[in-house]
């Protein structure tokens, strides 16, 4: 499937990553849909002509692994599935196209819009360095010093930018996660589709098309997920009807 995929990729128009600074939406509303990662390539023949894709290096898929951090007692998890206003998420991504590594907290607002900051840095042996320590205290009500690695995260994405719209939308693939305790699980079957936008998810293009494969906002942390299938959490059967989604 992957190199169906790359196939039709290459029949796009590319977009270099200097030139996603015009679209970076550090404040934007997310949108995310499942589908059945055999129905990407159905999806990417529709996007054709509409859409242009992310090339670094000459390659049009890039490596993503993210660890994310929590404290002892899963206060950012407990958070995200009641559904809570201001939840945050803090994690070490790394760019592995790039090379670079991101420290990066995000946050749902009240108006439902996600805002997002990060900064260059890197997970050391001591979590957080002086310069970590700093920026996550800055927008985090919690000590940095409760914090630990709790789940790690890796995946495969391709990026597109509208050619007249501000939005962009990625595509995750074959999506695995692993425990601090070092029990792992993969979802191959499995795209996660995420529309980033400037307003509602309803006036874009990208909306209309994606409903012709029968796929519909479905809220889904890749962080809540796997810590639901790897961890037993008090509050993980709120993510049942999530799960039941994915198996089907």
């Amino acid at each position: 499937m992957i190199s169906e995929i790359i196939k039709i990729l290459d029949s796009f128009n590319s977009v270099r990553l200097e030139e996603m600074e015009k679209v970076k939406l550090m404040d934007r509303v997310d949108t995310k849909y499942l589908l059945p990662a055999n129905r990407v390539p159905d999806l990417l023949m529709m996007m054709q002509g509409r859409y242009r894709v992310l090339e670094i290096n000459n390659s049009r898929i890039s490596s993503y692994e993210t660890v994310y951090l929590d404290t002892p007692d899963y206060f950012f998890f407990n958070q995200h599935v009641t559904g809570r206003t201001g939840r945050i998420k803090v994690r070490f991504r790394n760019y592995k196209s790039t090379g670079i590594t991101f420290l990066e907290i995000k946050k749902k607002t009240k108006k439902n819009r996600t805002v997002k900051w990060r900064i260059e840095n890197s997970l050391s042996d001591s979590i957080c360095n002086e310069k970590a320590i700093e920026f996550i205290n800055s927008h985090v009500q919690l000590s940095s010093e409760v914090l630990k690695p709790v789940l790690t995260n890796s995946f495969e994405r391709v990026t597109f930018v509208g050619f007249n719209t501000l939005e962009r939308i990625t595509i995750d693939l074959n999506l695995s996660f692993s425990s601090s305790e070092g029990n792992s699980i993969g979802l191959p079957l499995v795209a996660v589709v995420e529309l980033k936008s400037e307003g509602l998810a309803s006036r874009s293009p990208f909306s209309r098309l994606i409903k012709q494969l029968f796929s519909y906002p479905a809220g889904f942390s890749k962080y809540c997920i796997g810590c639901a299938m790897l961890y037993d959490l008090p509050l993980k059967n709120t993510l049942k009807p999530n799960i039941l989604l994915i198996n089907r």
